[in-house]
């Protein structure tokens, strides 16, 4: 039990330090929408992780076959991110901060723009984890290599030390980054979203770029 709850700490080590997409969406969200925001990212991101466990091990040759699929979920893992890419860089606008009020039940915010729409930041970060081609090849991989040392009640232990480490490590980000917004301006807000935004475009296009030269290698060597 030891050395199952040892070696979840540590692949949750590895996603806790990865850099990608998704740590920086944190930030940016949390920046932009204070803390409910980035929770609300961060619970996509979680239930996308858990659902991807429980797949993994449940049902580990199905979800392998995935892999056999693993151009075109990448394709559009990586269109994903350009266009989120292009949205928060070159088209995403900063709405001065304003104090909400209360009409009619409904949270407006004096020029009339409703209060952030939490389900659809927690929807984009199911969709971000969800589409990411590493991801899936992460998550299959570990529930194959453990399956050869751990029986099914060990792997349990591994799993779920791994996702709540994470998931601390996760609201650790999101309170910090949401404390750091409440003191930033309009300027620095906007320029935090910039900067997401090109390196959304940098993971889409490293992608989708890895994708193509594999693909042209392959059609190459054929011929």
């Amino acid at each position: 039990m030891i050395d199952a709850f040892v070696k979840g700490l540590a692949i949750s080590l590895l996603l806790i330090f990865s850099v990608g997409p998704v740590i920086f969406t944190i930030i940016k969200q949390s920046v932009n929408h204070g803390r409910r925001g980035g929770f609300s990212f961060v619970a996509g991101v979680w239930l996308s992780d858990i659902i991807w466990v429980v797949l993994s091990n449940s049902f580990s040759e199905a979800v392998k076959s995935l892999l056999n699929f693993k151009v075109p979920i990448g394709i559009a893992g990586s269109l994903f991110l350009i266009g989120m890419g292009i949205y928060f860089a070159f088209i995403k606008k900063i709405q001065p901060k304003e104090v909400p009020v209360v009409i009619a039940g409904d949270v407006i915010t004096p020029t009339g723009k409703k209060k952030t729409n939490y389900f659809a930041i927690f929807t984009s970060g199911f969709l971000i984890n969800t589409l990411n081609p590493a991801v899936i090849a992460f998550w299959v991989a570990m529930a194959v290599s453990l399956s050869a040392e751990y029986d099914f009640n060990q792997r349990i232990i591994i799993f779920v030390t791994c996702l709540a480490v994470n998931m601390l490590a996760d609201m650790g980000k999101v309170l910090g980054a949401g404390s750091l917004g409440k003191k930033l301006s309009d300027k620095n807000i906007l320029l935090i979203n910039r900067i997401s935004g090109f390196l959304y475009l940098a993971f889409g296009s490293v992608i989708l770029s890895g994708i193509v030269y594999t693909l042209i290698k392959h059609t190459l060597v054929k011929h």
